[in-house]
């Protein structure tokens, strides 16, 4: 036979019973059945009181104190399902449509209607929890009152007492959540969004008021200030305030409901509801401080409103519903950066509970990352405004720290520079300087340049497919700003500040090797290690190795320094022979300056143009020193006769020079005697060295005399050499004139429109239609004609000569140095059929090693061989070249 569970009944006992025994139970249950009915179920009858304590020590006599528990229990439940939660739940009726919206969305409600239901329900099912409860103690009384009688134990009231009520606890816990509808969640969050609003008006009104009396006109700084002074109030003031006293209304009649709520069983549910409606509003706060103004700090003033606002309507809630326990009477041991000691957490607050501490760390946190998603955000416009946008960088500097969400940043300003930047739109010029302010603004960052590395890399691929890269970084170099610039370039974006730099660091190498800085410095930067983050390239090297060079990470855009040295040299050849005067210091402490960052030797060149510009002026002043007798000083040619001291010659070097483009022109004759004689002089001075004069290049001041005007004008040879004709005869044929000053025909039509439009030359058709007739126009009779300009100075050139240079630019130097290896290259597709650019590239360096030798980058060979295919002697087809069929 099993034996009998303890935990049921056994029903041997039965059998130890008499028939009067047995039939004191039957009576005894159905009494307090009945007397337990009229005590829950009646309107608040308590005269069955003695009834039925005396029924329930009936039935604990025959041990039955499990069942009068149990039945008690289940008619508790019963009574509150039907008079406690249904009642409660039928008064949100009316608002079951807003189950399906948004918590950011606004009820379409009458907010004093809702609050009224609000506080209607509540009030109702409380009182029939209190009465519940009341019949609860009833029970405890009673069961306590047996035990006295049989037993001299008088400690275990408290007990049972506890155990029955939170057995009723979890009973109304559990029939609420159990029918809980959708909406109410929604409603309890309306509820302490609209109550928190109002509170933060309040807050705001009467902190606007002492802005106001302070000053008429805030900046930011000040403004947090201030509110950091609201902010450390002690919590005696706050009491005594009308905004966070005890007896406010407002923190009352919150505290109030969710106190309520939480008797319910509610806890959780109302926490969320006022900590969701606390985060909203923090986080329009957040955005309406922070806005668009990149121009100032504004992460300690959100830290002070949330210290203001929030902490303090919180440690009023709290202390209202009881949850003060001090934070040094906790063994948790909480610790944050931001709360390094419990008595500067919150200020004015002596002793923080635990509580409060935690939500100043969520809060802060939740501030933290909001604005730190706003500005990752705004991250382009930042950078665009740096360094006027710096405290913006500030912020979210601080931020990244924090929040440990660089990863965030470095996906999201990707996107953005792909979709903004990185465009056939956006000028070249453009791409670098935002790529300068970026490596600026991210070294602020991240010092080590971790993150950077990642950011800049599609900055990079991209400019490498451009053009007019080097062109542009070799002008941001050496001037400041990209070639054709705009307006929206940032003159902070100039890399001559970076060359300073180096050089001052240079400089100031060594200054402290007399005080053993060495070691100290090692003994410190081990202490500060850290190890690198994730997102770190290991190949990259140590964050403690790592440094963010600006112009190293401008070099690597093209990969090698010689393709930028040679950029360099050409820019400097074209300025140099462009200047009609010996001025060239700033030439020359931009040189000095790259020096220090490419070395001197790969620059050679370019000081050796630079000294043939310092010879060219001594050489000069020593020929014109050298005319003694006034005879001497011109040269007689007729009636004409020009000085000598009006030439000033550039004199190079030409083996260390780059290509000079020099077009066959025939001068006047007055010129041209002047400028033998000028070389004869040289070649004395010299001996044996000689002149060998580029005729096309330079620049000549010219005065032109009509009958009812004079004019000046700096022309180029070939202009002066157009006009000075028209002494010999006053018109000209566009052939014979061609032939006199020894260009094309073509080149001159070209030329001479630079006269044509200063109203100099008129242009009328000639007998044969491919020839033009030019006249010299001396009398201005119709100041309209031919768009003629009476000005008494003009400059050099119109808008067609913009693009004429003097020396070979750098895609025409690199064509005419590749041709050489053109055979070499359609001999190895004949042979071979076809070829990949890396193949043709190693071939070239494996058998091209006799004078010249090849030596050219992968990019140089690649821009050489989409010539040949726009010549149509190359085909290129899916990365593969072939020979043109």
């Amino acid at each position: 036979m099993e034996e009998p569970n303890p935990c049921i009944f056994n029903p041997a006992i039965l059998d130890s019973l008499t028939d009067d025994a047995v039939q004191e139970i039957l009576d005894g249950y159905n009494g307090f059945c009945n007397a337990t009915q009229s005590l829950l179920v009646g309107n608040g009858d308590l005269s069955v009181a003695p009834d039925f304590v005396s029924l329930v020590h009936v039935l604990c006599k025959h041990r039955l104190r499990s069942l009068v528990q149990d039945h008690f229990f289940r008619l508790l439940e019963e009574t509150f399902e039907r008079n406690g939660a249904s009642r409660f739940w039928r008064h949100f009726d009316p608002y079951s449509r807003v189950a399906g919206l948004n918590k950011n969305d606004d009820l379409d409600i009458d907010e004093d209607e809702i609050q009224s239901v609000l506080y209607k329900a509540l009030e109702d099912i409380t009182l029939e929890k209190q009465y519940q409860e009341k019949c609860l103690l009833m029970l405890v009384h009673a069961l306590q009152s047996y035990k006295d009688q049989v037993s001299e134990d008088k400690h275990g009231f408290e007990g049972d007492r506890n155990y029955l009520t939170s057995k009723y606890q979890w009973i109304v816990s559990s029939v609420l959540m159990a029918s809980l509808p959708r909406h109410f969640p929604v409603i309890l969050h309306w509820y302490f969004k609209r109550k928190l609003e109002e509170l933060s008006t309040i807050m705001d009104g009467e902190f606007g008021d002492d802005a106001s009396q302070n000053k008429d006109c805030m900046d930011l700084d000040e403004k947090g200030k201030l509110c950091n002074k609201v902010g450390e109030m002690d919590v005696d003031e706050c009491y005594n305030d009308h905004r966070f006293s005890e007896n406010c209304k407002l923190v009352k009649n919150i505290g109030k409901v969710v106190l309520d709520l939480r008797n319910l069983g509610f806890t959780s549910t109302a926490e969320d509801a006022y900590a969701s409606a606390i985060f909203l509003l923090l986080k329009a706060k957040v955005h309406d401080v922070a806005g668009d103004d990149f121009r100032s700090s504004v992460l300690q003033s959100i830290k002070s409103w949330i210290q203001a606002v929030p902490l303090q309507f919180l440690h009023a809630l709290l202390v209202y519903l009881g949850d003060v326990v001090s934070y040094e009477s906790t063994s948790s041991g909480l610790k944050s950066p931001l709360a390094p000691q419990p008595s500067s957490c919150c200020p004015g607050i002596d002793t923080p509970s635990e509580g409060l501490v935690r939500w100043k760390l969520r809060l802060e946190y939740f501030a933290y990352e909001t604005l730190q998603d706003l500005r990752i955000a705004k991250l382009f416009e930042i950078i665009v405004d740096y360094p006027e946008s710096s405290p913006a960088i500030e912020d979210l500097k601080l931020c990244l720290e924090y929040t440990g969400q660089h990863s965030k940043l470095v996906e999201s300003f990707i996107s953005a520079l792909r979709y903004r930047l990185l465009t056939a739109g956006a000028s070249t010029n453009d791409i670098l300087h935002q790529y300068v302010s970026t490596i600026k603004a991210l070294r602020t960052i991240d010092p080590a340049g971790v993150f950077l590395e990642a950011v800049g890399e599609p900055i990079r691929d991209y400019l490498r497919g451009r053009r007019d890269t080097i062109k542009c970084i070799v002008t941001m170099m050496t001037d400041g700003t990209g070639a054709h610039s705009s307006s929206s370039g940032n003159p902070g974006d100039s890399l001559l500040e970076e060359l300073n730099r180096d050089e001052e660091i240079q400089e100031n190498a060594g200054v402290d090797d007399d005080f053993n800085t060495d070691d100290r410095q090692a003994w410190i930067n081990a202490m500060r290690w850290q190890p690198d983050p994730v997102e770190a390239d290991p190949l990259k090297g140590s964050r403690n190795q790592r440094k963010v060079d600006i112009l190293g990470m401008i070099v690597g855009i093209i990969g090698s320094k010689d393709q930028l040295v040679h950029e360099y040299r050409t820019m400097l050849a074209e300025k140099l022979l462009n200047k009609s005067n010996y001025d060239i210091d700033s030439e020359i402490r931009t040189l000095e300056l790259l020096k220090i960052h490419f070395g001197e030797s790969s620059l050679q060149k370019c000081e050796i143009m630079l000294n043939d510009l310092i010879g060219s002026k001594r050489i000069n002043s020593n020929i014109k020193a050298t005319i003694n007798q006034p005879s001497q000083t011109s040269v007689e040619l007729g009636d004409s006769a020009i000085s000598m001291d009006v030439i000033s010659a550039t004199i190079i070097s030409s083996n260390f020079w780059p290509p000079i483009q020099d077009e066959p022109l025939n001068l006047p004759e007055p010129v041209d005697q002047l400028l033998s004689d000028y070389a004869k002089r040289f070649n004395e001075i010299k001996t044996p060295r000689k002149l060998l004069w580029k005729k096309s290049l330079g620049t000549i001041k010219l005065e032109l005399q009509f009958q009812d005007r004079e004019m000046q004008f700096t022309v180029a040879p070939v202009h002066a050499s157009i006009i000075m004709k028209f002494q010999d005869q006053p018109s000209w044929t566009s052939k014979k004139l061609a032939a006199a000053i020894g260009v094309p025909a073509d080149v001159l039509n070209r030329r001479i429109n630079f006269w044509i439009s200063k109203g100099i030359i008129a242009e009328s058709q000639g007998a044969d239609s491919s020839d033009h007739v030019y006249t010299i126009v001396e009398n201005m009779a119709e100041p309209s004609k031919n768009g003629a300009s009476t000005g008494c100075a003009q400059e050099l050139l119109g808008g067609e000569e913009e693009e004429e240079r003097s020396v070979a630019s750098v895609e025409n130097q690199l064509r005419k140095e590749m041709t050489v290896y053109e055979k070499f290259i359609l001999g190895m597709l004949t042979n071979f059929g076809s070829m990949a650019l890396d193949r043709i590239h190693n071939t070239l360096k494996m058998f091209c090693i006799a004078d010249p030798p090849y030596d050219k980058s992968l990019q140089q060979l690649q821009s050489f061989l989409s010539g040949l295919v726009s010549e149509e002697k190359l085909e290129l087809r899916d990365g593969m070249y072939f020979l043109k069929k």
